[in-house]
């Protein structure tokens, strides 16, 4: 379980309805961009940090679209 899932399901969250998850997925992604824009706008010199929120930002971009192939399958028509 990724840490996102942890979280979702540490708040009572169902496991069983992928949508719910998504929602909390999109918007731990955009916290993510608000915050890496903020440390960039304050000339953080930690790039160390910005290196690590990046890097799990592209980590929920992974499961954002995981989670949205399994909601919305692939139909070959």
């Amino acid at each position: 379980m990724t840490p996102s899932r942890a979280s979702a399901t540490s708040a009572g969250m169902n496991d069983d309805d992928p949508r719910q998850v998504l929602v909390l997925l999109k918007a731990e992604h955009r916290r993510l961009d608000e915050e890496i824009e903020a440390l960039r706008l304050a000339g953080a010199v930690d790039q160390l940090e910005i290196a690590r929120l990046k890097k799990r930002k592209l980590l929920l971009k992974d499961e954002i679209q995981q989670l949205n192939d399994r909601i919305i399958p692939d139909i070959i028509a």
